[in-house]
């Protein structure tokens, strides 16, 4: 306990220094070794610390004498990962585009550069940077920023012909990583289809590092056989069977614990995961059902069609018609429970996270509803569970919200006065124009009745296109004649219709008020068609028919729109 607290003392200490400034006029050393690079030991970091560093000498370049756990020793940063990987999140932010960096100490590397914290980093060579379009876009950003990145095996001019020579070395470390990885997913689809096993065999069999040789754990196997023989004879159950097993002494093949945070970013990740211990645990049920159901046991493997093929890397353990036993007895054992009717609890499917649109459901403890949702890690919302009172309550304030005040309907009223003698000045300027086009097609219709011979003689129309003109011009006489109908009247509606809602709605917040859950449940789906929550508070969007109670005042004295927006706007209500 006392080597963790001195530990983080030392390297709160050399943070601090290295935000001062100390260390702005000196270089880094980045040295990685990629888990896609395992036969290139030119590229181990071995190799890559002694180039480095002899360059940073003949150079006469200051390392930064500094260690900082998980980041680098002595100024040299040691990174086991591929740099071909790239994260599919990216997003924008107020107009900015970001991604997320896959390496984690060259994440912290690009933010001290950024801000100035060294003057700059030298590489073994491009690809030791960057295999991916997104880093090296940073990379070269970085590079235009006035910040010095060097490599040790080459140098690249700032010229046009210096950042093209460094497109090209980036255009073959990105198709060598393309290749090496297609060959790689080429050699396991043939190896499969060929029954070779490319995966850890299961227990009971020994993974010695070979493909094409998978021996049997002697150790295990009797076990094993015996496991398939007795539930085939009914009688066990899996629980029986894991007991049984235990007693018999039997143990899982030996696996290492997953490395921590910190292990993984170690400089000597290698050594650390030589010094993790493999430990053997008793088998358990779950265990022991994936076992029963593996055809592997066959002697058999899934090809890439997903078809089950004889195996060339194993021999199997039990018979086809011991295994298909087996498989009856699974079958017959599993039990569905499907129910008749959900559980009647409220807001079901009703409320979301804001950000990561998982829903919010319901459930019971001590008494009292709640609502929880089971983000995905890295959600923004850190609210993952909340009491139904809580958004009972917050739905009951913003429907108080949606319903007018007797201040705000003197001002609608005003307002619809003044919309009124608007409406009319456009309105007759409107009518003008479409009788003066209404005149212009009944002069052509009377044209075309008048001359509907000398028309079809000439060649101008043909019978069918006569005919299509003349129903095209009495419709558009029609639609016209239609605008002409939409009277002032129609405003006036509206705002009644908009008021009437609105008295409609005071009553449903009494109503909602008293009302059981399940019944605030039935009102709130009614009038909201989302509901979203997180941090931030809830946030809605109404049905159609009660946006204008949410846009308030919005109207621009066109009645037509606001008509359209109220119809069924009384089926829809909620009754007195």
């Amino acid at each position: 306990m006392k080597d963790e607290k001195l530990t983080s003392i030392i390297r709160n200490s050399t943070l601090e220094l290295i935000q001062s400034g100390t260390f702005k006029d000196t270089y880094l050393i980045y040295c990685r070794k990629s888990t896609d690079d395992t036969e290139n030991q030119k590229n181990s970091i071995k190799y890559q610390k002694l180039v480095n560093k002899r360059y940073v000498y003949e150079e006469k370049l200051l390392l930064a004498n500094i260690t900082v756990a998980g980041f680098c020793t002595d100024g040299i940063i040691s990174e086991h990962h591929s740099a071909f990987k790239q994260s599919d999140l990216m997003e924008f932010i107020d107009g900015r585009f970001t991604f997320k960096i896959e390496r984690p100490k060259f994440q912290i590397l690009a933010e001290y550069i950024l801000k100035r914290y060294f003057k700059g980093v030298v590489f073994l060579c491009w690809d030791r940077a960057s295999r991916n379009d997104l880093d090296s876009t940073l990379i070269k950003r970085l590079t235009k920023m006035g910040i010095d990145i060097r490599y040790s095996l080459t140098k690249y001019e700032k010229t046009s012909s210096g950042i093209l020579h460094q497109d090209i070395d980036g255009m073959f470390a990105k198709h060598h990583s393309e290749v090496t990885s297609e060959k790689v997913k080429l050699t396991q689809r043939n190896n499969r289809d060929n029954g070779i096993c490319t995966y850890k065999a299961p227990a009971g069999y020994l993974n010695n590092g070979n493909m094409e040789n998978k021996p049997i754990d002697e150790t295990r196997a009797v076990t094993i056989r015996d496991m398939f023989s007795k539930y085939a004879d009914g009688g066990w159950s899996l629980h029986s069977l894991s007991k049984w097993a235990n007693e018999q002494g039997f143990t899982m093949p030996p696996v290492k614990r997953r490395r921590t945070d910190e292990e993984m970013l170690a400089d000597d990740e290698e050594d650390v995961r030589l010094t993790i211990e493999a430990v053997t645990r008793p088998i358990n049920y779950k265990q022991i059902g994936r076992m029963l159901g593996n055809r592997f046991y066959t002697g058999k493997l899934p090809n890439t069609k997903s078809e089950w093929i004889t195996s060339k890397s194993h021999i199997g353990l039990i018979s086809e018609e011991l295994f298909e036993k087996v498989q009856m007895k699974l079958r017959g054992n599993k039990v569905s429970v499907h129910y008749a009717d959900v559980l009647p609890n409220p807001y079901r499917k009703m409320l979301k996270c804001e950000f990561c649109t998982r829903v919010y459901t319901p459930y019971p403890q001590k008494g009292n509803n709640y609502l929880g949702s089971k983000c995905p890690t890295g959600c923004k919302n850190t609210v993952k569970s909340l009491p139904a009172l809580k958004i009972e309550t917050l739905i009951g304030e913003e429907l108080q919200k949606l319903v007018f005040t007797d201040d705000e309907i003197v001002e609608m009223d005003a307002r619809t006065k003044t919309c009124l003698v608007v409406l009319n000045t456009r309105r007759n300027k409107e009518f003008e124009q479409i009788e003066r086009r209404k005149k212009t097609i009944r002069e052509n219709l009377q044209f075309m009745s008048t001359n509907q011979i000398s028309l079809l003689q000439t060649g101008n129309y043909t019978f069918e296109s006569f005919v299509s003109e003349q129903n095209k011009l009495n419709a558009e006489l029609k639609n016209l004649s239609q605008v002409e109908n939409v009277s002032d009247e129609a405003m006036s509606k509206v705002v009644e219709d908009i008021q009437l809602l609105s008295e409609l709605l005071k009553d449903t917040y009494i109503v909602y008020k008293n009302a059981l859950p399940l019944e605030k449940d039935e009102l709130i789906k009614k009038i909201f068609s989302e509901l979203t929550f997180s941090q931030n508070g809830l946030k809605y969007k109404c049905r159609s028919g009660f946006e204008c109670l949410e846009s308030r005042f919005e109207t621009d004295c066109d009645p037509s729109e606001s008509r359209t927006r109220l119809n069924g706007l009384k089926t829809r209500c909620p009754n007195r």
